[in-house]
């Protein structure tokens, strides 16, 4: 077959010498899609004969049966007694020891476990034992060149402009709101109910939620463009309408590009007021003054800095070095990794200091462009995968709890709580890839060629995002505050 590779090991090969619990195995493996294979093994019949007799000892040697001494059983009693137990040892043995002969032998590289129910799998009384699978590999490409890159590094200083901007967003997220008698203007809040219809029938009604006169409101899987200039003077009764189109890789597949009609109907009007910045504020988000509040406001901006040039930098090397990946990835894969994606990048967003909102505002963009993002980011993950293996990069106990201690300072928790959460999400296995992929582009970085370019605002302050979904419960109450960015702990 000219796309499958057919291995047939030697039974009197000097191997098998040197161990004898070698198999004799036939290996049949076979590219069934994109990077998926169908892989068949079988057992020779001596082999089975000799692990059955194996186990035959044991059970001979252990087992207690009434009128027989431990040890004294008869074997064809025992042979048969026990015919159910020896099949299944038997066969949990030779799966063991062929799938290990297997990745010895031969380079699959699989990316997860074997599909494959070993409990329908029969040992026969005579002839081969033969068991197939499908598994997912990794990929088979070359890599490029991937030294002596030319990338556009982006730089910026950090002004005292820039830290008055996000001290005004810092201190936002302790702002207090309260009942406004004038018309609501930008920044504001109103508290309304929202409603979505399809085609002129009802199609979701949100009862009361609280939003803020932004440009831009971002749902989980739409965004409601124009935001403040449409709700700009309302006062409670007044009601709007526009339209929002649903996100082409929304949940629901059945809603993706479809349009809906939005009533908006003001209750109230809401204004906040930042809070007084005296002795209490400061001692309640741990920090002595306003001084010390703004060192280390200067310091998450040059953190954002430093994130904003790696995820540029990061982008460019990427697109250099994967513009010859024009292999396929199965659906499968790329809807299971997914949400990891996901975790993946608002990690490193919580590693660089950013706002919950800032997040949030984030991660429904990623959510409305999921598979795209994802498939691209899985090809990224090979390759620098594939670079972190041809260098030999390792990731050491000490550089994860380095950069959990860094989260932990970063987000005002206890390291060991962070840990905790990381494990309890399964994002921990995320922090280690991503850490390794991180040392694949530092590799690249060390040669590569860097030109200086003006830094522009990667996240901007001009959306609101809400952790719910047009496409949600038919009805559903939101309180005012729920989708507000919580202060840091």
């Amino acid at each position: 077959m000219s796309d499958a590779e057919s291995l047939v090991a030697d039974p009197v090969s000097e191997a098998a010498v040197d161990q004898p619990n070698k198999l004799d195995l036939k290996v049949d493996i076979e590219n069934v899609g994109p990077c998926r294979k169908h892989v068949r093994v079988t057992i020779a019949r001596a082999d089975i004969d000799r692990y059955s007799q194996e186990a035959l000892k044991e059970i001979v040697s252990t087992a207690a049966v009434p009128g027989f001494r431990k040890g004294r059983v008869p074997t064809s009693l025992a042979q048969k007694r026990f015919r159910g137990d020896i099949a299944n040892s038997v066969r949990q043995r030779l799966l063991m020891q062929s799938l290990e002969q297997l990745a010895e032998e031969n380079t699959l590289d699989p990316i997860n476990e074997p599909d494959f129910d070993v409990e329908s799998l029969i040992i026969p009384d005579q002839g081969d034992f033969q068991y197939e699978f499908d598994v997912e590999v990794r990929p088979d490409f070359e890599l490029p060149q991937y030294d002596s890159i030319t990338v556009k590094r982006p730089v910026r200083d950090v002004s005292d402009a820039n830290i008055d901007a996000y001290l005004a967003k810092f201190l936002n997220q302790y702002s207090v709101s309260s009942s406004h008698d004038g018309p609501a203007e930008a920044n504001d809040f109103v508290i309304a109910a929202v409603e979505f219809t399809r085609q002129g029938a009802p199609f979701r009604k949100i009862s009361s939620i609280s939003l803020q006169l932004k440009p831009t409101i971002r749902f989980r899987d739409a965004e409601l463009a124009g935001f403040d200039t449409l709700m700009a003077g309302a006062t409670p009764g007044t009601e709007r309408k526009t339209q929002v189109v649903v996100s082409q890789e929304a949940e629901q597949v059945e809603m993706r590009g479809e349009t809906l009609d939005v009533t908006i109907t003001v209750a109230e009007v809401e204004r906040v007021a930042p809070p007084e910045l005296n002795t209490a504020f400061f001692d309640r988000i741990g920090y002595p003054d306003i001084t010390a509040l703004r060192t280390e406001v200067r310091g998450m901006l040059e953190r954002q800095t430093v994130y904003e040039q790696r995820q540029s930098i990061r982008r460019q090397v990427i697109e250099k070095i994967t513009e010859s990946a024009s292999w396929e990835l199965p659906e499968e894969l790329v809807r299971k990794q997914t949400e990891n994606a996901l975790r993946r990048e608002v990690l490193e967003m919580e590693q660089a200091g950013f706002t919950t909102q800032q997040i949030m505002a984030r991660e429904n963009t990623l959510r409305q462009n999921a598979v795209t993002s994802t498939r691209q980011a899985l090809k990224e993950h090979f390759v620098l995968d594939k670079i972190a293996e041809n260098e030999k990069i390792e990731v050491t106990p000490v550089d994860i709890e380095t950069e959990i201690q860094m989260m932990a300072i970063q987000r005002g928790e206890n390291p060991r709580r962070v840990r905790s959460r990381l494990v309890k999400s399964g994002v921990i296995e995320n922090l280690e890839a991503q850490i390794r992929e991180r040392k694949a582009v530092d590799v690249i970085l060390k040669t590569a060629v860097y030109e200086d370019v003006v830094a522009t605002e990667v996240v901007a302050d001009d959306v609101q995002a809400l952790s719910i979904s047009v496409c949600g419960n038919s009805s559903v109450v939101v309180s005012p505050t729920e989708d507000e960015a919580a202060p840091p702990a």
